[in-house]
């Protein structure tokens, strides 16, 4: 199993506060989060993939003495998290992990994420549909019936926490929708996209989360949500 964490990304909306590093460098605890998601995968036996692109030195320094492979989008700043994963195309050949690397979760998540046994499913939590960032409403066997930031309240059922697995019996389907995307010049999508085009003719699944801890970085406020969760956990050790 291969794990591609893409982390090529600015994060407009909390750069501001941050100084100029990848979200994905904050240091969580001890160590920058990026570097606590690969070392989870790797205690896994999972291969850890790195899609780079802005400040990407500052990720390689995050990473040092890892054995991680990276891919580099030169283009990072005029396209999206689906040109970084054409980057990595060649690597898409075998069970995936797929996500963006500015998300902390708990080993649980991952745990729970590895049992499942369906050929393609995304981790979210129904518990969080009042607020968040990015939403699903769901069909039969809570499959992904429609997707976006704008969905109406009353619709929403759960809210897409940012990671994903892919079986290899999915993969080629997987690697000819994202060749297709990329050749319709759809490359300022989010490399989810590859799946949601995918959601009306095929099941793409979705996996509960609801009680385990989880943050995606945008704001400030999350990250600060993650640093108190360590901070908690660790007093309860």
């Amino acid at each position: 199993m291969k794990a591609v964490l893409l982390a090529a990304g600015r994060g407009t909306r909390i750069s501001k506060r941050i100084q100029e590093i990848p979200k994905s460098t904050l240091p969580i605890g001890d160590k920058p989060l990026i570097r606590r998601t690969v070392e989870m995968m790797l205690a896994e036996g999972i291969e850890p993939i790195v899609c780079v692109g802005y400040k990407h030195e500052k990720v390689y320094e995050a990473l040092e003495g890892l054995p991680v492979k990276f891919f580099y989008n030169p283009f990072y700043d005029v396209t999206n998290s689906i040109a970084s994963l054409w980057f990595a195309r060649e690597e898409l050949d075998d069970d995936l992990i797929v996500m963006n690397a500015d998300v902390f979760f708990s080993t649980d998540i991952l745990h729970k994420l590895l049992d499942d046994e369906r050929p393609v499913i995304l981790a979210s939590d129904k518990s969080r549909t009042a607020t968040g960032d990015y939403f699903f409403a769901l069909g039969k066997n809570n499959c992904v019936k429609k997707y976006g930031k704008d969905i109406p309240l009353e619709e929403r059922d759960c809210e897409y926490v940012g990671l994903a697995k892919i079986r290899k019996s999915f993969v080629p389907v997987f690697r000819k929708q994202l060749d297709k995307l990329i050749g319709e010049q759809k490359h300022g999508c989010w490399w989810e996209e590859v799946l949601y085009t995918l959601a009306e003719n095929r099941r793409i699944h979705t996996l509960d989360v609801d009680g385990m801890f989880w943050s995606e970085i945008d704001y400030f406020d999350d990250y600060q949500r993650i640093l108190n969760y360590i901070d908690q956990t660790e007093k309860s050790e």
